[in-house]
């Protein structure tokens, strides 16, 4: 399987095998994957929210940076390439392109 390498043009969505939803059970939202649970905090559920297999990692940025004008541009980018390549390096996501 090829590294899905994140950039700013990079199109992302949920691997298939991937749940991400909120549980009622324990009042937050999951990542479910085979036999691994990850529980992903605010800002993480916030971006996986917007990772839509259309619209691309700089549009993401974009509209978080309008969400949150108090902060540059480039640490959103920063935190959020870095969040979702941590999450494609695990298998999480997979590029919009190459499947």
């Amino acid at each position: 399987m090829e590294r899905v390498v994140v950039s700013e043009s990079s199109v992302l969505h949920l691997a298939p095998h991937i749940v991400f939803r909120f549980d009622d059970t324990r009042s937050r939202w999951i990542i479910m994957a085979p036999e691994r649970l990850m529980l992903p905090d605010e800002q993480a559920v916030e971006i996986l929210q917007l990772v839509d297999g259309k619209a691309g990692v700089g549009a993401i940025v974009s509209a978080l940076a309008a969400r949150y004008d108090q902060a540059p541009r480039e640490l959103i980018a920063k935190d959020v390439t870095a969040m979702l390549q941590d999450l494609a390096d695990k298998g999480c996501l997979a590029g919009a392109a190459s499947d």
